[in-house]
């Protein structure tokens, strides 16, 4: 097999401006890739935002680039109208990675996912933080209101085709890993804090902790 990261050290064949990848990619969009790109949340576009779960959220700060996995119900990502998103901030890790990027620099994307469906929905656009007592109460799950709400503008929506779900078979059971392997949360806790954390107590209590801290 080739080396791999020698064969990445290759510099003379770096793509460093727009010239370089159109003389790669030299057939540019086809229509079809420009025409479903819509500027607002079209009707077309609803129903996925609706029964997606799943969501990943990309912002940007002063430490860099950021991804986010979000999660709830289907449509826990509400429609407000066709130009605003309402996410709300389910309880998490507290590192707030994400709301930090937001607070220097508004412009965020989202990649929705619909299990069992090929194509994704993209949506981008800018975000402000809002802690409003009675924005947060409306989207209380289970009397638990979130901590914030993202209340998004929407700059534009468009649905990605099903070419990378299909070549990585994410919703294929086969494709699924059996339990156990991968090194878990707590192994690589345990690793990393160099035992400072005790990895097999942290596995051991994880699932119920979850369960009983999911808001």
């Amino acid at each position: 097999m080739p080396d791999l990261l020698q064969l990445a050290a290759d510099l003379a064949h770096d793509l460093c401006d727009e010239a370089a990848l159109r003389r790669v990619y030299s057939t540019g969009p086809a229509e079809t890739s420009l025409a479903k790109v819509a500027d607002h949340v079209h009707p077309l576009y609803r129903p996925y935002i609706e029964a997606s779960p799943f969501a990943v959220l990309a912002t940007l700060g002063p430490q860099g680039l950021d991804t986010s996995p979000r999660g709830d119900g289907p449509g826990f990502v509400r429609v407000a109208d066709e130009h605003t998103l309402l996410l709300p901030d389910r309880r998490g890790n507290q590192r707030i990675d994400s709301l930090r990027n937001l607070v220097h620099d508004p412009r965020m994307a989202l990649l929705f996912l619909v299990p069992g469906v090929g194509e994704a929905l993209r949506v981008n656009g800018t975000a402000r933080i809002s802690a409003a007592p009675a924005l947060c109460a409306a989207l209380a799950v289970d009397g638990k209101p979130p901590a914030s709400v993202l209340v998004i503008s929407v700059r534009s929506v468009y649905f990605q085709c099903a070419r990378a779900i299909k070549r990585s078979a994410l919703w294929d059971a086969a494709s699924r890993l059996p339990a156990g392997s991968l090194p878990t949360p707590g192994e690589i806790l345990a690793c990393l804090s160099r035992d400072g954390i005790d990895g097999r107590a942290y596995d051991a209590e994880l699932q119920a902790r979850q369960a009983a801290t999911l808001y």
